[in-house]
């Protein structure tokens, strides 16, 4: 553990105690997303029944955009105690834990249900590797179904060549890399920037982010690939999580079960208005064609079986319990 951490770590305990001496205690929560986006209204909602259940006990903050920390920096922020509480998209943690990509497996679990399933299914291992991470995972909350924009028509990876392709993660990497195309790290708050500047021509994406940054002033087509359901998570740093009371800690974990099914609930509500949404704003919205969806659904397999290689067992062991339900 790194000096900065365990000074963190120190600042956290002494918030805690904090708490315990005032009987309240404000928390800061950072989010990556829109104030608009449904993770981060959720989040508020989330924010608000924590302060109802826990009688104002812990009023917590919710900082969107990237406003207090950017997207890359709230998982450290949470670890080092820096904010107690913060979200994050998971798999964006799977270059240091391989295990944490499990939702970005092309083409295993592409509706929601099944989606609920694989989480249900990895659960119990994607929060023992949090918790190695100095992190408590309190809900998750799915994405809708991950597609594909561009500026142009795109019938197979021939129209692929040499694209800069924003990639959020090492799967969204891999991706571009397989069709021919360059990924560009660029955090969704960035997005728009790098649209108008030509950092980035193309992306894969729900229709949810293409709406928030309104991708039509930019890109012309988004192809309904349903490739995955990733999720984002609020964490919690262990030893503030750990120095609350059991009663407490009942109350906020009521509040984020109720948050997830509600987050849950939006994101399906959404799917398809997104769709509408991008269409009515001139964009052609259509399903892949054959010829590229065969090629992407090969470029899955292989990423699947090169995750099960890099999480090991317990990658193993969580498709195996999705496939068994």
């Amino acid at each position: 553990m790194t000096y900065a951490m365990k000074t963190g770590i120190a600042l956290a305990l002494t918030a805690t105690t904090a708490f315990a001496d005032s009987h309240a205690q404000n928390w800061d929560m950072p989010m990556a997303y829109a104030a608009t986006n449904y993770h981060s209204e959720e989040g508020v909602a989330f924010a608000d029944r924590v302060r109802e259940y826990t009688d104002g006990a812990i009023n917590i903050t919710v900082h969107p955009g990237g406003s207090l920390f950017g997207g890359g920096d709230i998982k450290r922020a949470v670890q080092t105690g820096q904010v107690p509480i913060g979200e994050r998209f998971m798999s964006a943690h799977a270059n240091e834990a391989p295990l944490l990509g499990w939702d970005n497996l092309p083409f295993i679990a592409t509706s929601y249900a099944d989606n609920a399933k694989l989480w249900e299914a990895a659960r119990d291992s994607v929060n023992a590797q949090l918790a190695d991470l100095n992190l408590v995972a309190l809900y998750t909350c799915p994405w809708p179904g991950q597609g594909f924009y561009f500026n142009k028509e795109v019938g197979s990876s021939a129209d692929t060549q040499g694209i800069k392709f924003r990639s959020y993660n090492s799967a969204t990497a891999t991706f571009a890399e397989e069709l021919g195309m360059i990924p560009v790290q660029i955090e969704a708050a960035e997005l728009s920037q790098a649209l108008a500047t030509g950092v980035a021509s193309a992306f894969i994406s729900s229709g949810s982010t293409g709406y928030d940054r309104k991708v039509w002033e930019h890109l012309s087509h988004y192809y309904k690939v349903n490739a995955w359901l990733p999720r984002n998570y609020v964490m919690v740093n262990t030893q503030v999580w750990e120095g609350l009371d059991d009663e407490t800690r009942a109350a906020i974990q009521r509040a984020a079960d109720e948050t997830a099914a509600s987050c849950a609930a939006k994101s399906e509500e959404l799917a398809n208005f997104y769709f509408d949404e991008l269409a009515k704003n001139g964009m052609t919205v259509a399903d892949a064609s054959p010829e590229f969806l065969t090629e992407l659904e090969t470029i899955g397999a292989k990423m699947t079986a090169e995750w099960l290689e890099s999480a090991g067992a317990p990658g193993q062991a969580i498709i195996d319990a999705y496939n068994a339900n």
